[in-house]
């Protein structure tokens, strides 16, 4: 997820920690409007992360809503409740709400899956890169499902433990099954 290491290796699994605290800056927001989903809905991250070191970010963050939230991450020191590859794991018809970081590399394969997968009217939430958007190939993608909002963060989110930010700005994506907007709703947070 970040261009931190743009002349270095990336993390193995394209793995990069969430800051908490900008989570739950969203989550603010996204209450506001989606308080049902947050609240009562049955809830996957499907790339949990955290490990030995470091707690599963969303599941944190979400926790002060909901507690129902199942984890899936495909590394082995996850510690998500399944060890599995999510885009090889049967979650159709299960989850209200899917809300995660993607590993950047597989982010519109793990949306795809996301907006199969949630029930009907259910909504799939990533934190993406702001020009995400920007893209010749995920253009015809965005023709057929573009976002019923868009929650720009203002302040650059570090993924670091050092906390250093990168030069990109990020913004939770939040899509509603079987909705097909003309456009997306912006709000900066």
């Amino acid at each position: 997820m970040s261009s931190t290491n743009r002349s270095m290796v990336r993390n193995e699994a394209d793995y990069y920690r969430t800051p908490v605290i900008e989570i739950e800056r969203f989550l603010i927001e996204f209450n506001k409007l989606y308080g049902y989903h947050l609240n009562y809905g049955n809830i996957l991250d499907p790339c949990a992360g955290g490990d030995e070191e470091h707690t599963m970010s969303y599941p944190e963050a979400i926790k002060a809503y909901n507690n129902d939230i199942t984890t899936i991450d495909i590394r082995e020191d996850s510690r998500a409740d399944i060890k599995a590859d999510y885009l090889e794991t049967d979650c159709f018809g299960k989850y209200d709400l899917i809300i995660t970081n993607p590993p950047f590399c597989i982010a519109l394969d793990i949306i795809k899956k996301a907006l199969d997968d949630v029930k009907d009217g259910g909504l799939v939430v990533m934190l993406l890169r702001l020009n995400y958007y920007g893209s010749k190939d995920r253009k015809p993608f965005w023709n057929n499902f573009m976002p019923e909002h868009c929650f720009v963060h203002h302040k650059r989110i570090g993924f670091t433990d050092n906390g250093k930010t990168d030069s990109i700005e990020y913004c939770h994506m939040v899509w509603r099954k079987s909705y097909y907007p003309d456009y997306t709703k912006l709000k900066v947070i």
